[in-house]
This record gives C-alpha cells, structure tokens and sequence, in this order.
C-alpha cells in the first residue's frame, strides 16, 4: 500500500473513532507529507469541515501548490474539487469512488490527474458508515 495513502486512511479512522466521518487525507509535497486532516464536520459542528479542506487548512499558506499530490480515502465532493483547481494542485489520489462519484470530471475538465487505487477496505469502511448513519451522509451529499 502507498505510504501516503496509508495516513490518509489512519486520519479516516480517527475521524470514525472521534464520531465522525471515515475520510481522510494527506496533502505531500517532494516525497513529503506537508498537511493532513480527515472530516471533521460533525466534531466542529462546521458544515465546510471536509477531509481534503481541513487537511490544506493544517498545511497552512504554502505558496504554490502546483508540485503536490492531494490523496484523499474518497473521491472529492465538488467543494473539494474546487479547492484543488483553486490552489493549482496537479494530482489526487484517491482511495475509492465506488460509494461516492464525486467530481471526478470536474477536476479532470481542469486538468487534474486522478488516480483511484480501488482500496477495498476504504469502501467497506465508507458503505458501512453510510448504512449505519445515512442521516449524516445524506445530510452533506444533499440527498
């Protein structure tokens, strides 16, 4: 398993054991984790706390971002999405899009590369999430 994607799923799982949502993401610079973060909208009562926002939060002001590789336990929702075109980010790895589609083509339109590894641990940990409190999943996905 990839080291990087390996801490984004250890920043999943605590985000799960804090009661929230299981996803996690690291952000890496030249072989070097500069951020992570996972979801933390429930812990903060904050409906913008997503893993990959929270995550370039803790990376704090970093100049161009152009050079980094955002991973991410699930493909990235459209906020998030817009967060890596805003900041210029070239590449997001993602552990899964089976439970959630995201913005795959948004990001690509604007000329991120994706790569999904196809974790099955990371879709058995979301599928089970989304089975065992769907109010709070839905509640972000807008369904």
């Amino acid at each position: 398993m990839d080291r990087f994607m390996q801490c984004a799923i250890e920043e999943a799982k605590k985000g799960l054991a804090e009661g929230g949502i299981p996803i996690g993401s690291v952000l890496v610079r030249n072989e070097e984790i500069v951020g992570r973060g996972h979801n933390m909208r429930i812990q903060e009562n904050d409906p913008l706390a997503h893993a990959e926002i929270v995550c370039i939060r803790n990376a704090g002001r970093l100049g161009n971002y152009r050079d980094m590789v955002l991973y991410s336990t699930l493909m990235p929702c459209y906020l998030c999405a817009g967060a890596a075109v805003q900041f210029g980010i070239k590449k997001v790895i993602v552990a899964e899009a089976e439970n959630f589609k995201g913005a795959s083509d948004f990001m690509r339109e604007h000329g991120i590369e994706i790569i999904n590894l196809n974790i099955d641990e990371c879709k058995e940990m979301m599928m089970h999430f989304i089975k065992d409190r769907p109010e709070v999943w839905y509640e972000d996905i807008g369904k």
